[in-house]
């Protein structure tokens, strides 16, 4: 285990559990005392959790983990949902994308997608989107045309908020949205910050066709902000993980569903 899975699962660990002795660190992940303090205070130092006297407990931002943190979660699961999503895609299409781990492997799946590099403006795929880790990985590619929204950054998920994040949505269409979620089921769609469900939101309402992409976690679960109801989203693509019955109550309720 690298240092990166090591501080991942640590702070999964301290999440979960709320409050977490460095003896219980010490058998779980089968480290020093003296690495377990370290990470310990490399976590707390950047507010993901609060030290305690031999362990740590959860910190107010601990249920929103930072993208670079999140990639190693559900890694093949997303990868396999990116690769679903990116199929329905089609020539000249309009693509939004908020910010997540699992829109920025739809971003990576579509320019794999060879049938869609067109140099005709016609024929371009165009990717809006709010998150600028996305922006960043696709302005390189010279076949899509990428259109950033403006904003405050987010350090926690690198996306784009606030009341700048929503004017350009006023002037486009956005043929399908890929959205990324923290949890989803039959009372809405959900995420942990105020600020991402209003971008979100927003990018629902302007869009001809809502995609959720969210791996298994995310069914069923919790989280403060709703984006919007359940009825605003054409379709969920997850993975094979995800409670049958928890789907079975999704497409009952008349949303499509396809697992990956």
């Amino acid at each position: 285990m690298n240092r990166h899975e090591r501080l991942t699962t640590l702070l999964e660990l301290v999440v979960e559990r709320e409050n977490v002795h460095i003896d219980e660190i010490i058998a779980e992940l089968g480290i020093s005392a003296a690495t377990a303090r370290r990470d310990l205070d490399h976590l707390a130092q950047q507010q993901l959790i609060t030290r305690t006297r031999g362990g740590a407990t959860t910190s107010p931002t601990s249920s929103d983990l930072p993208l670079r943190y999140k990639t190693a979660r559900q890694a093949g699961e997303k990868q396999r949902i990116a690769r679903a999503a990116a199929a329905l895609i089609e020539p000249g299409e309009v693509i939004g994308l908020n910010g997540g781990t699992t829109t920025t492997e739809v971003a990576r799946e579509l320019v794999l997608r060879t049938d869609l590099h067109d140099d005709d403006v016609q024929s371009q795929v165009v990717v809006v989107t709010n998150a600028v880790n996305i922006a960043n990985e696709l302005a390189v590619r010279r076949h899509v045309r990428v259109v950033l929204t403006g904003g405050v950054v987010r350090a926690m998920s690198f996306e784009l908020t606030g009341p700048l994040a929503t004017r350009i949505l006023e002037d486009i269409s956005v043929d399908t949205l890929f959205l990324g979620v923290n949890a989803l089921g039959p009372q809405g769609v959900f995420t942990h910050h105020d600020g991402e469900a209003a971008i979100n939101a927003a990018l629902v309402a302007h869009a001809k066709r809502t995609v959720v992409v969210a791996d298994h976690t995310k069914i069923g679960a919790s989280a403060f902000a709703r984006i919007c109801d359940l009825d605003a989203v054409d379709h969920l693509i997850t993975d094979s993980g995800a409670d049958e019955a928890a789907l079975a109550a999704l497409r009952e309720a008349g949303l499509k569903v396809t697992v990956a």
